[in-house]
């Protein structure tokens, strides 16, 4: 402030030191010009002054935006803005360095992509609530940076609506991984120190200062009574001098001692116990602490009893397993050739538990496996037997049944229903409640000639008449079912001869786009039997999947695809079109499935961008890890990826933000309802919005109706297919189609 203040002194000085010197040599008829001069030259003063007052003040405004900038950029938080479709539009060079990457090659990138995979479902759920609902949100995620290193970071969310403006969401990044790591340190200390060893801490007097609850569950003193104490308290008496002398001897010149030693509970019981001693020493060299870790290894009765136990009986429910109820199947049979009773297998499978197990958790699921196993218990008569022959597969052996055949039968199934019932009352399991039902088939053994094999494949192949009626439900075995089998065979050996004589055919269905018209169309399947005649794909590519056909048939397919997207390149009408192809799970889930499409691909020289592979949600459910692999494998040379029939699943954006998915298919079911049920309706509108949120595109089959069309449209659903437009038709039709729908 004094230098502006002295400048001005010295130009007020100068403007007057000028006046007085040409004062004198002025006439003094120029008087009235001379004032005249005085005043124009105090003005270009004060206009020089104001001039530096403004410079000073727009230098300081420039070193407060400055200021702002640096606290800005290089403050301890990363801030960022998103906006309404996950985008960073925004970012400080705190943030763009814990994210890893240049400020500018982080605008407009979608943030998602740096959140790890294990945290992408918390993160899109705590965005979508406060972009949806202005909730201010909080949550910690793993963020992995563009050098593929991760953090631990606490992210702060907050929805803002300018004037005028989209609302936006801005975030406060924080770099957590310090205390993260020191909280898994402790969390994995806490865990060793709680294993089921037990364990001792002394002082290097030997006076106890910490014991786990390992150490009273195997000894029976609680830590009140050790703590003071010394390891004499479990003294046995069976050790002499000698031996604690050479063990204090290895301690002191190795810090480690190990052997078995016999010890004393406190009910007075002697037991044997493997000892390892450690010396914990200070940077210094000298020992603070000893640390002794032992477990029970007293042979007797009860370990000879969980030996048995683990041979003949199942270890999650305690059930007898598959080698047990075979020994008893054997009996039950020798049984009824003696006494003329009959007797009758239950064969078990629970519905729709492998959707349950993966989506839920194992944990989940076997818990359910244990009450499922008490109800079964339950539902028996005491000389029965219920055994659990694997995964969610139970068998119920009922003896001493009517020896008239139908009584037995009417007995067996009043025993099947009696365990419907109990196996469809709903489930508590963790404070959520579950629903589970059953699929049984029943077999009947009476004095005839069938060995314990032939006996549970009956009654498996009952139950899978079960499954076939709708599950839920009870099935008998009976002749009828050979038949059936037999007829199943024949179409089998049909299937496998229908590649060679050419008897595959791949139908079109268009897909359409508002504005644009065709944009593609799914490959369907079709049999074209010369003597059955049109085989319905329900009825042939279930067994193609159970016969290991579906590999082959999948193989020609993709072929077959590849060649006619090649053969369309030369059509300015046609070279634009995508061709979307079903693949099966057995076919997918191939080791190098992603090696055999590259290599169709470059047979036929199709363009990979054209081609589109439609999965399935329980495809994907086998195992998205890797899932995620082959089509990463695929996505890198252009191949697209649809998750079709979505919404009939368990679908989770666990999974759904973590495939490297391009669109998602409206299941033709949700499609069906619109108009009948809001329901519908609101899950077409969740799908709908869910997928723009994600990136992707999103598809409706199944539409045929113009009302159905007009809904979709008007929610932001541009393309379909379905009926509407045209059935699915073999190449020549589908072609005429393309001709007389060009835009």
């Amino acid at each position: 402030m004094s230098t502006k203040s002295n400048q001005q002194d010295s130009l007020r000085s100068r403007a007057e030191t000028q006046l007085d010197l040409d004062a004198p040599v002025l006439p003094a008829l120029l008087r009235p010009a001379d004032e005249l001069l005085h005043e124009l030259q105090v003005h270009q003063i004060e206009l020089e002054i104001q001039n530096e007052e403004l410079r000073h003040a727009q230098a300081a405004m420039e070193e407060s935006r400055d200021r702002f900038v640096d606290l800005y950029d290089f403050a301890p938080i990363g801030y960022l803005t998103l906006t309404a479709n996950a985008l960073i539009s925004e970012i400080n060079l705190t943030g763009a360095a814990m994210l890893g990457e240049e400020r500018k090659k982080l605008i407009h990138r979608r943030f998602a992509r740096f959140v790890a995979t294990e945290d992408s479902e918390r993160w899109h759920r705590n965005f979508l609530r406060v972009a949806l609902h202005g909730d201010n949100q909080g949550c910690e995620v793993t963020l992995q940076r563009g050098d593929g290193t991760c953090i631990a970071a606490r992210l702060e969310c907050l929805r803002l609506v300018k004037k005028g403006g989209e609302p936006v969401v801005r975030i406060a990044l924080s770099d957590i991984s310090a205390r993260k790591q020191a909280e898994e340190e402790q969390r994995i200390a806490a865990i060793a120190f709680e294993s089921q060893q037990g364990m001792i801490v002394t002082d290097p007097h030997g006076v106890i200062v910490r014991v786990n609850q390992a150490f009273t569950r195997l000894t029976g003193y609680s830590a009140q009574e050790a703590l003071g104490q010394t390891p004499a308290l479990l003294s046995s008496g069976r050790q002499n001098r000698t031996f604690y002398q050479g063990m204090w001897a290895a301690l002191k010149e190795r810090k480690y001692w190990q052997g078995q030693i016999w010890n004393r509970r406190k009910n007075g019981k002697i037991y044997a116990e493997w000892l390892t001693i450690t010396a914990v020493g200070a940077p210094d060299g000298c020992v603070t602490h000893y640390v002794g870790t032992f477990s029970d290894i007293t042979q007797n009765q009860e370990a000879e009893a969980e030996i048995h136990r683990l041979a003949y009986y199942d270890p999650l429910t305690q059930l007898p397993n598959r080698r047990l109820l075979q020994d008893r199947l054997g009996q039950a049979l020798a049984a009824t050739t003696r006494n003329g009773h009959c007797g009758a297998i239950l064969f078990l499978d629970m519905d729709n538990f492998k959707t349950l197990n993966d989506t839920r958790g194992h944990d989940i699921g076997d818990l359910l496996l244990v009450e499922v196993a008490r109800r079964l218990h339950a539902c028996v008569r005491g000389g029965d037997t219920v055994a659990r022959l694997g995964g969610d597969e139970f068998v119920i052996l009922l003896e001493d049944l009517n020896g008239n055949i139908e009584e037995a039968a009417a007995q067996a199934k009043l025993a099947g229903d009696k365990v419907q019932e109990a196996i469809a009352r709903p489930y508590l399991l963790k404070d959520c409640e579950y629903h589970c039902t059953t699929s049984t088939g029943i077999s009947l053994f009476h004095n005839n000639n069938v060995t314990v094999e032939e006996l549970l494949k009956h009654a498996d192949l009952a139950m899978y008449q079960s499954k076939n009626a709708g599950r839920n439900t009870l099935r008998f075995f009976d002749p009828a079912m050979q038949t059936a089998l037999e007829e199943r065979s024949a179409l089998e050996a049909d299937l496998r001869q229908a590649l060679r004589h050419q008897q595959l055919r791949l139908y079109y269905q268009p897909q359409m786009e508002s504005t644009r018209g065709i944009i593609g169309a799914e490959a369907l399947l079709r049999w074209e039997h010369p003597e059955r005649g049109l085989v319905a794909p329900g009825d042939f590519i279930p067994l193609a999947e159970e016969t290991g056909l579906i590999l082959s048939i999948g193989h020609w397919v993709l072929e077959t695809a590849c060649a006619q997207l090649k053969a369309w390149e030369d059509n300015p009408h046609t070279r634009e079109l995508r061709l979307a192809v079903n693949v099966s799970a057995r076919q997918f889930h191939q080791p190098d499935f992603a090696a055999q499409v590259k290599q169709v691909l470059a047979q036929s020289g199709a363009n990979p961008t054209r081609l589109k592979i439609e999965l399935t949600e329980s495809l994907v459910l086998d195992n998205v890890s890797d899932t995620i692999t082959r089509m990463q494998a695929l996505k890198a040379i252009g191949v697209g990826f649809s998750m079709d029939d979505f919404g009939t699943g368990y679908s989770s954006l666990s999974y759904l933000t973590r495939l490297p998915l391009d669109q998602l298919k409206i299941d033709q079911s949700f499609i069906r309802d619109i108009g009948a049920d809001p329901n519908g309706a609101a899950i077409v509108q969740t799908i709908i919005i869910m997928g723009k949120t994600l990136g992707l595109n999103v598809i409706a089959e199944g539409v045929e109706t113009e009302t159905q069309r007009d809904f979709l449209e008007q929610n932001g659903c541009h393309a379909f297919q379905g009926f509407l437009f045209s059935r699915p038709v073999p190449l020549a039709e589908f072609e005429q189609f393309l001709n007389s729908n060009r835009v």
